[in-house]
């Protein structure tokens, strides 16, 4: 089904670009399959106009909170009705095999308005225990205008991480798609509209980093902004706040993950399993993803024998086909970066296990057969840089001691994984490796109860569960004489 050229959501109305047109290729077979608007600093700022204005005039945040949830929750309501269509417009657009995308993006867009809608009318201020001559009252305020910048491998589950706290709290947003993934997020935006969400409550403009995200970044009136992506552009929107109005900036900028496999974990095949699905899941385009594997010497051999089983059997292919366990990279430039790092690799010593091709290359589609590399030595470039694609460092270790000090040797702090059947030394383990994520005998699958954030270099701040408020709330002290 062909897709229209998509324009810009300013106002609560739908605006062609100023500009030509960016081209959206599709990564299954490498078609055009629309256009997206190309926005320019005055069309973002004119964007950021509108949030500001829906926010001063209060016609989102001043409304009761059970108001509020109403319309989050029809918003969630109206997603899920949608939810088939929805992935597949996002699987034509980024590649994710449907198999993965259907949960992972619409089913998690729709559950995550829908906590958050929940939450409006359970956040509470609070009253400081002061003397009786005096009252203190701590009030939770939205913070104003929000500019949210998001990626492209799960456009929908992360773009709904930053809208649902951000517009529960009250704030306007103006958010920023990337350019090879805007399609669903525009339709998401439309949807809620439709469940009743004020004009310009809710902008968005699509095009590309350095001009539309550059300047949603330096303008003097966006209070905070949230970006998940590249360590690169997040310290260039670190400097951009320094320029503009020091508006606070969370960054969520990815991983080089551990997954630590000893030699007493209790299911080799399981544990292999696991390991698999989380690092070459969405061609291992997933930020969390386990793409440094530390196994003890007295298994390695056993369970690299098993993952490489596991991964030739995964069926990499068209992502619409249902039958597709893996689906196409996002770009051609993606799958490029990706193949550099084979060839970097095995130039500085590493054993190429298991792939390192592009494969379906007759269908002009973006596909890389899923890589397993071993020997790779700690300080190796696959060991310290975030690939962003199918490939698996392996790297043996002696003791716990050695695992932990190869575990915390990046400059990242995302999330890790530890396999043990010894419950001490799982939490051991929990305190001694530096991130913001520590699964235990699992890899992935944390709902929206709990926090996701890094340290380090992997950013600040959290998206998901309760927590994700603080970013787009203030707190006021009311201090009174009584």
């Amino acid at each position: 089904m062909p897709v229209p050229p998509q324009k810009l959501l300013v106002e609560g109305a739908w605006q062609e670009g100023e500009g030509a047109p960016l081209d959206v290729i599709s990564p299954i077979d490498g078609s055009q399959l629309t256009t997206i608007a190309d926005a320019t600093s005055a069309e973002v700022d004119h964007a950021v106009a509108s949030a500001r204005a829906a926010f001063e005039d209060r016609r989102w945040c001043g409304q009761p909170p059970a108001a509020r949830k109403k319309v989050m929750l029809k918003w969630a309501e109206l997603i899920e009705r949608e939810a088939l269509a929805l992935t597949v417009l996002g699987v034509r657009d980024n590649g994710t095999e449907f198999s993965m995308a259907f949960k992972a993006e619409a089913g998690s867009a729709a559950a995550t308005i829908r906590y958050y809608g929940e939450a409006i009318d359970k956040l509470y201020g609070e009253i400081a225990p002061t003397a009786d001559t005096h009252l203190g009252l701590i009030h939770r305020e939205p913070v104003g205008v929000v500019g949210a910048i998001v990626p492209w491998n799960f456009p929908l589950m992360i773009g709904a991480w930053k809208l649902g706290p951000a517009i529960a709290a009250g704030n306007s947003v103006v958010l920023k798609p990337a350019e090879t993934a805007s399609l669903s997020l525009l339709r998401l935006a439309e949807l809620a509209l439709e469940a009743g969400l004020p004009k310009g409550v809710l902008n968005v403009v699509t095009g590309r980093g350095q001009v539309a995200g550059e300047a949603l970044a330096l303008s003097m009136d966006v209070d905070v902004l949230v970006f998940t992506g590249s360590g690169g552009v997040g310290r260039r929107l670190l400097e951009y706040s320094a320029r503009s109005n020091l508006k606070r900036v969370y960054l969520e900028l990815g991983g080089k993950s551990p997954s630590i496999v000893f030699d007493d974990a209790k299911d080799i095949a399981q544990a292999a399993k696991v390991t698999v699905n989380g690092m070459f899941r969405n061609s291992g385009q997933v930020c969390v993803a386990c793409t440094r594997l530390l196994v003890q010497r007295g298994v390695h051999d056993e369970f690299v024998a098993e993952l490489a089983k596991q991964a030739a059997a995964l069926k990499v292919g068209d992502p619409l086909d249902q039958t597709s366990q893996i689906g196409a990279i996002n770009s051609l430039r993606q799958l490029e970066q990706s193949l550099g790092f084979v060839e970097t690799a095995q130039k500085e010593g590493a054993s190429l296990y298991r792939g390192g091709n592009r494969i379906l290359e007759e269908t002009g589609g973006y596909y890389m057969e899923p890589t397993i590399f071993t020997g790779v030595g700690a300080t190796d470039t696959l060991a310290q840089k975030e690939v962003f694609g199918p490939v698996l460092a392996v790297t043996p270790f002696e003791d716990e001691a050695e695992a932990v000090a190869i575990a915390n040797g990046t400059e990242y702090g995302l999330s890790s994984g530890v396999w043990t059947s010894d419950l001490s030394r799982a939490h051991r383990m929990i305190r001694a490796v530096r991130a913001g994520v520590v699964h235990v005998n699992t890899y992935g699958g944390s709902d929206l109860t709990v926090p996701l954030g890094g340290v380090r270099q992997s950013g600040n701040g959290h998206d998901k569960s309760l927590h994700a408020f603080d970013k787009y709330l203030d707190l006021k002290t009311a201090w009174i004489q009584l």
